[in-house]
């Protein structure tokens, strides 16, 4: 053999070496990136906490006496919950605040979902949050179970994402909030017909109650939630997206069309499905 076919041989080698680790180095990396992926995992609670989870804040309260409740995070501000026979018992992903502004200084709030609801009893589908200075406890209902909320007589109707919403202002005495034990308002917007997927201009909303003068302090939370009161129910929140001003969290695969498809309700009842803790019942 001549040198320099030995030389070319070696050379080739080297090349095909150097290949090799090329292969391996990309191979390993996908493997990384698999692992990343799995990584961000499900996590269920069956009892109160509040944290973080792929970019949402979250919080599940359940009030004490009997009854069971269960909440998995599935990432990007989706969950699945489950609640049997509990007095008071609240699901909820979005964002929370550090109580230094109000809804005008964050930007526009909208929300973009889409969630299999299924109550057994009264329950509520809603954006919930709190403010501060003035304590202040909010709803934006979208569906509800046996009885819609909140049981008073309208200060208004307004139009908001092609829908018509009642709004009402509410008292609570020395009942449990953000703050403890306290006496606060209660501001509703409840659609008059269902829906469980759309938009929710969530600033629009505020911008109404203050016309009614329905004040509003630094935002403490703004959140999609799902509220059940003595009684049972099941919800699969299988899309949450979240804007506020230009920040985006979550995401929607296709915006959703504004007009009235979007209110039909799945007609599915919940006895018909089974839960961790048997068929739920009254």
């Amino acid at each position: 053999m001549l040198i320099s076919d030995a030389i070319s041989d070696t050379k080739g080698v080297i090349v095909m070496d150097k290949t090799v680790k090329q292969l391996k180095a990309i191979c390993l990396t996908v493997i990384l990136c698999a692992l990343m992926v799995v990584s961000v995992s499900a996590e269920t609670y069956t009892r109160n906490r509040i944290g973080s989870f792929d970019d949402f804040d979250f919080e599940f309260w359940m009030d004490q006496g009997d009854g069971e409740g269960s909440m998995t995070l599935n990432g990007g501000g989706m969950f699945t919950c489950e609640w049997t026979k509990t007095q008071n018992i609240l699901f909820r992903t979005g964002k929370k605040f550090n109580e230094t502004q109000t809804h005008t200084e964050l930007g526009e709030i909208t929300f973009d979902y889409d969630v299999d609801y299924q109550p057994d009893g009264n329950s509520y589908l809603c954006v919930y949050g709190w403010t501060v200075s003035p304590l202040i406890e909010f709803y934006i209902v979208e569906a509800w179970g046996s009885w819609r909320p909140p049981g008073a007589s309208p200060k208004a109707t307004v139009e908001i994402d092609g829908g018509a919403y009642d709004i009402y202002e509410t008292t609570r005495t020395n009942q449990p909030s953000i703050k403890g034990r306290r006496t606060f308002q209660q501001y509703w917007s409840v659609r008059t017909d269902k829906k469980t997927s759309g938009t929710i201009s969530v600033s629009e909303h505020m911008r109404a109650w203050e016309k009614l003068g329905m004040e509003l302090g630094k935002m403490y939370e703004v959140a999609l939630c799902v509220e059940g009161y003595r009684s049972s129910g099941y919800a699969d929140v299988l899309a949450n997206r979240l804007i506020i001003g230009d920040n985006t969290y979550g995401a929607f695969e296709s915006a959703p069309e504004e007009d009235a498809e979007q209110t039909t309700v799945k007609p599915e009842s919940p006895d018909k499905r089974l839960s961790k803790f048997g068929k739920f019942s009254n």
